[in-house]
């Protein structure tokens, strides 16, 4: 028989063990874009950006003809990372560029979460090459979309049946607290639902509000 402790999972994320790969949040990309509302898209990549940001967590950037046909990446995105050197790329899947690859090893950690347009294309690209190379690969599935909704399905689909584990925007920044006692982030995550965390988040501000509840106490 098994025998129960207090431990997380394995396979859930903390801030130290991976790495976030945010591809292609681009206005072109988006324009096309059927399978979510763009203001949803773009409120779910600033939730997973503000969220990776604050947590300290190892993120890539990148985008693809930035200059010359997709335009610049969100500015959610990079009002989170005024810093990052964000790689822009020719290559449809982000895998293939060596200047991606070269930062993953060095960051060197096992699992990768990505999120990104289009799911069908930019996404199943690295995620299956990531997969096939032994890495644990995580889909934030809110914070990506598709010309439609039967692209971005059966790209999920596609991707589960390899082993990647499908996951949203607000759920990735709760795993990432996952304890209300971790007083330290506790006012980050919970200032990062109010504005991103849409009626999770209109409730933490009526509990704190109205009665100053807190999580936890």
């Amino acid at each position: 028989m098994p025998t129960a402790s207090p431990k997380p999972g394995a396979t859930l994320l903390d801030p130290k063990n991976h790495i976030l790969i945010m591809i292609d949040h681009q206005s072109q990309m988006s324009f096309a874009t059927k399978s979510i509302d763009a203001v949803m898209l773009r409120n779910n990549a600033a939730l997973v950006a503000k969220g990776a940001a604050g947590f300290g967590v190892s993120t890539i950037l990148t985008t693809v003809a930035e200059k010359t046909f997709s335009g610049p990446i969100f500015d959610e995105i990079r009002s989170a990372f005024p810093d990052a050197d964000i790689i822009d790329r020719t290559t449809m899947n982000t895998w293939e560029d060596g200047r991606i690859t070269d930062r993953i090893n060095a960051i060197n950690k096992p699992k990768i979460v990505l999120a990104g347009l289009w799911t069908s294309v930019c996404i199943v690209g690295p995620a299956l090459s990531a997969i096939d190379q032994g890495f644990e690969v995580y889909v934030i599935a809110d914070a990506c979309g598709d010309v439609s909704d039967e692209a971005h399905e059966r790209a999920m689909e596609r991707m589960v049946q390899m082993g990647a584990r499908p996951m949203t925007a607000l759920q990735y920044l709760l795993e990432l607290q996952r304890d209300w006692a971790r007083g330290e982030t506790y006012d980050m995550t919970t200032g990062i639902a109010k504005i991103h965390g849409g009626g999770y988040g209109l409730g933490i501000i009526y509990a704190k509000t109205m009665f100053g509840a807190q999580e936890g106490h």
